[in-house]
């Protein structure tokens, strides 16, 4: 830019003392050779002189001009070091605070973005950003786990992505729909997923934002809150009731013995048994509402199969000697239910076994049978509370499973066995 505007100015000034000096070729006396000796060295004169006087000024503006070309690069870093008491003087001191300014502010910018970065990387919800050229140009650590993608998906097509997405999710993000979804992970059960969807408008190019939640646990989580709450008012009611029933059955009871009726004290006695029976069966469903909070610590997986074995027979899988993070009551009851029901579905003794894998972040405990198995339709409501296919039975012993799983933040799946029979996988994170 100087390099075109200082030689115009000293072009101006040239031509300006050459006007001046057209009155000496007036002069009488005065040779033309002399005259033009006299002009030359007027006009060189002033041109010298005007390059002196603006020396300050192309100074100033060569420093303006190198920082805006830092500034037109995003370098906010260099400052001006001319100082000079003039107007130039001024506006490199402007410059100088402005780009202290946006030094600051790219600063907090870059700081805001490692934050935002670093919270969307942590997220457990699928996050990830496609072009108009359906283009994935972001994603964080969960979108690469969702995908089974080891590496980074920026700058993969969103169709070939949806290749290795789970069954289930390819209609759901390929048409963008938004709200609930079934999706299976291998030959894992179902889970429910949430996906919204945001449109945004980054270098005039369209993008959409896709955040998908999983809600399986979130919509068991307010189911068993229901059933629980459920629970507790019929809890309250039978034992409302049991109190006087059972005080007036026992003055019945001593009054048919003065009578020394044998019918009228085996009604008394059925009743009483009946009334024992549906205490029972009310304490096992409190038990399921009120549920503690577990209490992790370490616990001896031999030593736990010892006393499982003293209850029931079953054969112990697992490799060598292992440690398992759990509360020690909660993860008892949980596999005596297991190991009951592995013993109730027909299967053999010797075929109930019991194995648990240590893997990365997490123990998983499978109790498998040889029994009949079960059908998809039970399958799907095996872990709901009162559902059961026993004549007898209560339908809360997988649910406190469940509960109890919930409670560890774990998750339990079921599923049938080639060649017969069922396994229930139960993974606990490790806490340790």
């Amino acid at each position: 830019m100087l390099t075109k505007v200082l030689p115009k100015i000293l072009l101006v000034v040239a031509l300006i003392s050459s006007i001046c000096c057209i009155p000496l070729f007036l002069l009488d006396g005065l040779s033309l050779n002399i005259g033009i000796l006299i002009a030359i060295t007027i006009v060189s004169m002033s041109v010298l002189l005007a390059r002196y006087l603006l020396r300050d000024i192309r100074e100033g503006l060569s420093a303006l001009e190198l920082g805006l070309l830092n500034l037109k690069d995003g370098e906010y870093a260099t400052t001006l070091s001319y100082q000079n008491e003039d107007e130039l003087g001024k506006l490199c001191s402007l410059y100088n605070s402005t780009a202290l300014q946006l030094r600051e502010e790219k600063h907090w910018i870059y700081q805001r973005e490692l934050l935002l970065d670093k919270i969307t990387q942590s997220s457990p919800e699928v996050l990830f950003l496609v072009n108009d050229q359906q283009q994935v140009i972001f994603s964080n650590i969960a979108a690469r786990r969702f995908f089974n993608c080891s590496k980074g998906l920026d700058g993969n097509l969103l169709s070939h992505l949806l290749t290795t997405a789970p069954k289930g999710a390819e209609a759901a993000i390929a048409e963008k729909k938004e709200g609930l979804f079934s999706i299976v992970f291998d030959e894992d059960e179902p889970q429910t997923w949430h996906m919204s969807t945001g449109k945004f408008s980054l270098n005039n190019q369209e993008h959409t934002l896709f955040i998908l939640k999983q809600m399986t646990r979130e919509l068991s989580r307010q189911e068993v809150a229901v059933w629980k709450k459920v629970i507790r008012v019929i809890s309250h009611e039978l034992n409302n009731s049991l109190g006087p029933i059972s005080s007036m059955l026992h003055s019945g009871g001593i009054i048919s013995e003065k009578l020394n009726e044998e019918r009228l004290t085996r009604v008394f006695s059925t009743i009483d048994e009946r009334i024992q029976h549906l205490s029972d069966f009310v304490q096992g469903y409190g038990k399921f509402a009120k549920l503690p909070e577990p209490k992790i610590q370490a616990i001896d997986w031999g030593h736990l199969t010892a006393t499982l074995k003293s209850q029931w027979q079953f054969i112990d899988l697992s490799a060598g000697k292992q440690t398992v993070y759990a509360d020690p009551v909660q993860l008892e009851q949980l596999l005596i239910n297991l190991i009951k029901n592995a013993h109730e579905s027909g299967s053999l003794p010797e075929d109930v076994s019991i194995r648990l894998e240590q893997r990365q972040n997490e123990s998983c405990i499978s109790v498998m049978d040889k029994g009949k198995g079960i059908s998809e339709n039970v399958m799907a409501n095996a872990l709901i509370p009162f559902y059961s296919t026993k004549a007898s039975g209560s339908g809360l012993g997988l649910a406190l499973c469940r509960e109890i799983t919930d409670a560890h933040h774990g998750n339990i799946g079921l599923f049938n066995r080639e060649g017969g029979g069922l396994t229930v996988r139960v993974i606990l994170p490790y806490q340790g």
